[in-house]
């Protein structure tokens, strides 16, 4: 573990898409990348929200972004963002995939079902 409790920058990531979305067929606007054990949910904004409930189900305090481009963590917890240490690549989802996502599994209407 680094030293910020929560953070494992070693672990890598779970995949290129949330793990509960891609189980039953769902979507996501954008990925949250857990700091701890390396689970890839979707954002609030997305319908299923499943980031947030990996912290409410597991306690991993942290959260990093998971879009190309950005690097800033989230501390459910003490409810802060802040910068942290390198993780495992991948760093994010690969720069082909859609946002919102993935291909093919995002409904026309999808600016309804955002939070």
């Amino acid at each position: 573990m680094s030293e910020r409790a929560g953070i494992d920058p070693t672990v890598p990531p779970s995949g290129s898409g949330c793990v509960e979305c891609d189980a039953d067929g769902g979507w996501w606007v954008h990925l949250r990348r857990c700091a701890q054990c390396g689970h890839v949910g979707c954002c609030d904004s997305s319908p299923a929200q499943h980031a947030t409930a990996h912290f409410r189900a597991t306690g991993h305090p942290v959260m990093r972004s998971f879009e190309p481009g950005e690097d800033w963590f989230w501390d459910f917890a003490g409810e802060q963002g802040f910068l942290g240490p390198p993780l495992a690549p991948p760093t994010a989802h690969p720069e082909d995939q859609p946002v919102p996502g993935p291909a093919g599994r995002v409904p026309a209407d999808w600016q309804d079902h955002v939070h």
